[in-house]
């Protein structure tokens, strides 16, 4: 069968392979918002590895036989592929899992996928249709919580503070053994906030209906964009000063006395009741739409962050995760919010956002029942080279006739649970690199350059260590370019899986080469 009509995985233009490995999924999970889908399911990797050494009876070592007689070990490992689109191209995305389903199809039959989210209920019968499976709804927050916990617990560097413009922008939090209590606000188009005291304890102790539905609803109002992401582009190219009312305008300077500084912003759109007022008031030259949209962005994002710190304050909490479709690590809105919390309580509140944020339901629905990932038994950690970036979505083709911006995230299961070493005294901030290559842009370049001028010596050992085979030297050619490809997003997005250093350089590697 042609490939472009029947393909059996869906390429990024950098490599990364999407919807791989669907012939052994064995499990799935879906959580559909009104905006944005994402597609859990749990598939089996094989991975072959040669061994170069044995060990005698009497405990000596003894080098591997010649290369006609190598000892291979195969292991079979266990894999979380989480998937992520626009809700409007839900259908085309379920064909292509629909079509790529032949060799498991069968074995779906009388299964059932968790669902949770508002579309769980509408997108039933689609679900149903197109995958076979009878449709178990879950609590949507009950799954954000379980999602946000596992992903604390463990992927490395996955919570992060932003300092829009700083040294680095990005702050990653170090693995913290103790993660509970917190605050989580999730931002979709309301806005609702979780106390979290344990894995099975929580509750909803607030929130504020002036959310992302209010930013989307009156920015298309206020401006021409009808899209989410056209007014977060918008509000980028503004300047919120044209159209707010700054401390600075009504006091001519700072306001000592209160400690407010001029720059400060007095009145959300203040500027803009002379509109009517003044008939030489002339708006489309005292302001433009961007200016609106920043100022618009502004005003929810700093509502929100006062709300949560109050929350944050009155319940005795120093942890706030943000999370929810207004975010999206959008760099602009998570600066906000930062300088929000930490005004409003006077820095004794951490704003914090999650690198995979957009996945915790769908997490969530995934955990609910599934025993082979059993955090007592195993410890997870995040796919390199199957898994984009942090504010990366790459346009590319589900079906030949749809481009889809799709995001992605894979998850290996280690086979036994990892525990933080007893001899620290403070794992919290135990850091086991030297070099943080995110922040030395110096060491950063040299190290990325050293990779790649040694990829070549990897290729022709990976090639060496299967003399036989006759797709070595394309598949080694293929590692090649995806960790080459790779090494160059990093040179520009450096933070895009957490702190860079040269363990999650080596790391990289190994995952590529898998």
């Amino acid at each position: 069968m042609d490939t472009q009509s029947h393909p059996k995985s869906i390429e990024l233009p950098d490599t990364v392979e999407v919807f791989g490995n669907l012939k052994n999924a064995k499990r799935f999970a879906i959580d559909i918002g009104g905006s944005l889908t994402k597609i859990a399911y749990y598939s089996t990797v094989s991975h072959r590895r040669v061994i170069y050494e044995t060990e005698k009876e009497d405990g000596q070592s003894l080098q591997s036989a010649d290369e006609d007689h190598r000892v291979y070990e195969v292991s079979e490992g266990a894999r979380l592929h989480f998937v992520k689109f626009e809700t409007k191209y839900i259908e085309s995305c379920l064909d292509f899992v629909q079509v790529n389903l032949v060799n498991t199809r069968d074995k779906m039959i009388g299964k059932s996928i968790k669902a949770t989210g508002g579309g769980a209920y509408k997108y039933t019968e689609l679900l149903q249709q197109k995958l076979g499976l009878s449709v178990d709804k879950e609590d949507e927050m009950s799954c954000l919580i379980k999602g946000c916990n596992f992903l604390l617990k463990n992927i490395s560097d996955e919570a992060f503070m932003y300092q829009r413009h700083g040294n680095p922008e990005y702050k990653f939090q170090t693995a913290d053994p103790n993660i509970f209590p917190y605050l989580l606000v999730n931002i979709g188009s309301g806005v609702s906030i979780m106390k979290v005291e344990s894995e099975g304890s929580y509750e909803r102790i607030g929130g504020t209906a002036t959310g992302g539905g209010t930013f989307w609803g009156l920015g298309s109002l206020l401006t021409k964009a009808k899209e989410f992401d056209e007014l977060l582009e918008l509000a980028e190219k503004g300047d919120h000063r044209n159209v707010d009312m700054l401390v600075r305008d009504i006091y001519g300077g700072d306001y000592k006395m209160l400690g407010l500084p001029g720059d400060l912003i007095a009145s959300s759109f203040g500027k803009a009741m002379h509109c009517h007022k003044d008939r030489n008031f002339n708006a489309d030259t005292q302001f433009s739409e961007a200016d609106l949209a920043r100022s618009l962005l502004f005003t929810i994002s700093n509502d929100i962050g006062q709300v949560a710190s109050l929350y944050a304050m009155m319940h005795k909490l120093n942890k706030v995760y943000f999370g929810g479709y207004f975010l999206r690590n959008h760099p602009l809105s998570m600066h906000t919010v930062s300088f929000s919390i930490n005004y409003w309580s006077r820095g004794q509140v951490q704003a914090l956002f999650l690198r995979h944020e957009g996945y915790l339901g769908a997490i969530g629905a995934f955990l609910k029942g599934a025993e082979e990932c059993d955090a007592d038994k195993y410890s997870w950690l995040e796919n390199y080279a199957g898994s984009s970036g942090l504010c990366s979505p790459i346009p590319i083709q589900v079906l030949s006739t749809q481009g889809v911006p799709v995001d992605q995230l894979e998850i290996d299961r280690w086979e036994s649970a990892v525990a933080y070493c007893p001899l620290l005294c403070d794992p919290a901030n135990y850091v086991p690199d030297t070099v943080d290559l995110t922040q030395d842009t110096e060491a950063r370049e040299y190290w990325l350059q050293c990779f790649e001028e040694s990829v070549d010596k990897f290729v022709s050992r990976a090639i060496s260590s299967q003399p036989h085979s006759l797709t070595a030297k394309e598949r080694a050619s293929k590692f090649k370019e995806k960790y080459v490809s790779r090494l160059y997003y990093l040179k520009h997005q450096p933070f895009a899986y957490g702190n860079l250093s040269v363990r999650s350089l080596l790391d990289t590697i190994e995952h590529c080469m898998k």
